[in-house]
């Protein structure tokens, strides 16, 4: 059987909270290890998807909806910096 690579975290808590920790293994009938590691990866999964998305009122809702079916116009500084871009992108043939 291969070895399982794993990596090592530490940290200093109050005894107050390992006793709480402790209380609320006990319960779940798992390991303290198992059950912070567990708690860990559940925080930092929910911390990720909401950073990963964006809530919108009904009304931005609405707004971004027609802002994709109906774009505005560029503006002159928009067109002016496209034509900067392509300029400097243009290949010689």
């Amino acid at each position: 059987m291969p070895a399982v690579s794993t990596a090592r975290l530490e940290a200093r808590i109050s005894p107050e909270l390992q006793q709480l920790l402790k209380r609320a293994a006990e319960i779940e009938g798992r390991t303290l290890t198992d059950f912070v590691v567990s708690a860990v990866q559940e925080a930092a999964q929910k911390t990720i998807e909401q950073a990963d998305v964006i809530r919108l009122s009904l009304q931005d809702q609405q707004r971004f909806a027609d802002a994709l079916l109906a774009p505005p116009s560029p503006s002159p500084a928009l067109k002016r910096a496209m034509a900067r871009h392509d300029k400097l992108l243009r290949t010689e043939q």
